[in-house]
């Protein structure tokens, strides 16, 4: 449901409006009918997935003309699969247990008070993202199902693709007789709308950009509203001493090049010295028959001479394409100290099969998700059980990691008594 206005301001303030009104009918709604809204919004998305694709196709056009690059190119691009995957996520969504009927805790003072505190809605979310439309499905859905209302502004490239899958969830919604305004949408791709939702304080209770880390560092430098930060996905995977080889390649293979263009993607290949003569040669093939480039460091070189020498700044670098960078480490203590000079606290895997090794690679480092012995591209809020994400949140305060319906919730007491009054 699109709002009429003459400027960004104006239709945020007026967006806004409407979405707080319907985010207090949401947050009274049985939670059979915000399952029933992503239920009939699934349904929608199946039923439209040509026109969805077709409109997909007319921003895969425009940003082919416009000459993008091959990783924000299949991060833009919709498949009849991955609208289905779309639709699948959202029952997924609407299975999970209603996160506003928590008793989050419940306790009796000396008095006899009873006080309760339990799970409530933020109230409305403003989403900022770009080139993935199938993020604001999974934003949407997540968005109803805690009883938020949300104010959705992907990026220009993506304009089309988005303005189709708001359609069908708006038309979920409809359908479970909840209000439209739940889901609001800017009319077109002007960056207005992206300046008026970072000054709507006391418009908008919580922003969360999902994108390239130009994008996040403007949302956290500007914004006058909380902000819960998507940083960017700079993963590692280091590969111990003690690592079964088979496993690790098999690891190796897919946390980077399963999908290069996705957060979770390794960036970084750490190995072992002990390990290295024997297994970097494999991996390196491994890697290379699937396309992948690498940037090494002088040890890696040493055994693999034909790999290209990694610039200064490349183990700083979120590649999301085919390119690894690759470093040879003498022990689990130098890969972690690699991790926390470089890395970005997103994602970091081990892979051993010494337990006291992981453990101690687990506890030292303060990435939102640790791995061991899978790959960091199970850094996903479906692969989590969470039916999706609106995010990986990288900051320390509220959510970490796959952010899904619990992580958008806050709290509220609620305080019963028999006649008690203060002395």
């Amino acid at each position: 449901m699109y709002i009429e206005a003459s400027t960004a301001t104006e239709w945020l303030a007026a967006a806004a409006a409407a979405a707080r009104d319907a985010a207090r009918a949401l947050a009274r709604a049985p939670a059979a009918a915000r399952d029933a809204a992503l239920r009939h919004a699934a349904v929608a998305l199946r039923d439209t997935a040509a026109a969805i694709v077709a409109a997909n196709d007319a921003d895969i056009a425009a940003f082919d003309a416009a000459g993008g690059s091959a990783a924000f190119r299949d991060r833009l691009r919709l498949t009849p699969a991955r609208v289905a995957a779309m639709a699948d996520g959202l029952e997924q969504i609407a299975a999970l247990p209603d996160p506003l009927a928590r008793t989050l805790a419940d306790w009796t003072r000396p008095n006899g008070m009873r006080i309760r505190r339990v799970a409530a809605p933020i109230g409305v979310i403003g989403m900022i993202y770009e080139s993935r439309p199938n993020v604001g499905a999974d934003a949407a859905g997540l968005c109803v199902k805690s009883g938020n209302a949300a104010i959705l502004r992907g990026g220009g490239d993506s304009l089309h693709s988005a303005q189709a899958i708001h359609a069908a969830m708006t038309a979920g919604l409809h359908a479970a007789g909840l209000p439209q305004q739940t889901l609001q949408m800017p009319p077109g791709a002007d960056r207005a709308y992206v300046a008026a939702m970072l000054g709507a304080a006391g418009l908008i209770d919580l922003l969360i950009p999902r994108g390239g880390r130009s994008l996040v560092e403007r949302v956290q430098a500007e914004a006058r509203v909380p902000v819960l930060a998507h940083a960017e996905g700079l993963c590692h995977t280091y590969v111990h001493a003690a690592a079964e080889p088979q496993m690790a390649r098999r690891i190796v293979a897919n946390a980077k090049m399963r999908r290069t263009g996705v957060c979770g993607a390794t960036e970084t290949l750490l190995i072992d010295a002990a390990l290295a003569p024997a297994l970097l040669p494999l991996l390196i093939a491994d890697l290379r028959a699937l396309g992948c480039d690498f940037r090494a460091d002088a040890r890696a070189r040493a055994l693999c001479p034909e790999l290209p020498a990694a610039a200064a700044a490349d183990f700083d670098t979120e590649w999301l394409a085919p390119v690894l960078s690759v470093a040879v480490v003498d022990d689990v203590d130098a890969a972690i100290a690699h991790i926390i000079r470089h890395g970005s606290e997103h994602t970091d895997a081990i892979v051993t099969e010494d337990a006291a090794a992981a453990e101690h690679f687990l506890r030292s480092l303060d990435s939102a998700v640790g791995m061991w012995n899978v790959s960091t591209q199970f850094c996903d809020g479906g692969e989590f059980g969470f039916g999706g994400e609106i995010g990986i949140a990288t900051g320390r305060i509220h959510a970490r990691g796959p952010v899904g319906v619990e992580q958008l919730t806050s709290f509220r007491y609620l305080v019963t008594g028999s006649g008690q009054v203060r002395p």
